[in-house]
């Protein structure tokens, strides 16, 4: 069964990440996800970053992914 802390350890693999928190029952996971990379892109486009990182691994090993993408700027000022 897929945990949490492996679906962590497979996206800052592949995406640098200033922030990463993912919880989940070892099928449906949520993710919050902050990363350089996502500066300027639209929501889709950061997703996609996500699941390109992924791979196989979302058919195979994740069941569902639920994400909030944000950029650096975007996770300050939303911590106020």
């Amino acid at each position: 069964m897929t945990t949490p802390q492996e679906i962590e350890n497979w996206i800052k693999a592949g995406l640098p990440c200033d922030y990463i928190h993912v919880e989940g029952d070892g099928q449906h996971f949520e993710a919050i996800i902050v990363s350089p990379e996502f500066a300027g892109k639209m929501r889709i486009a950061q997703h996609q970053l996500v699941y390109k990182v992924l791979g196989d691994k979302m058919d195979a090993q994740i069941h569902a992914l639920s994400m909030r993408t944000l950029s650096p700027e975007e996770w300050e000022a939303q911590r106020g």
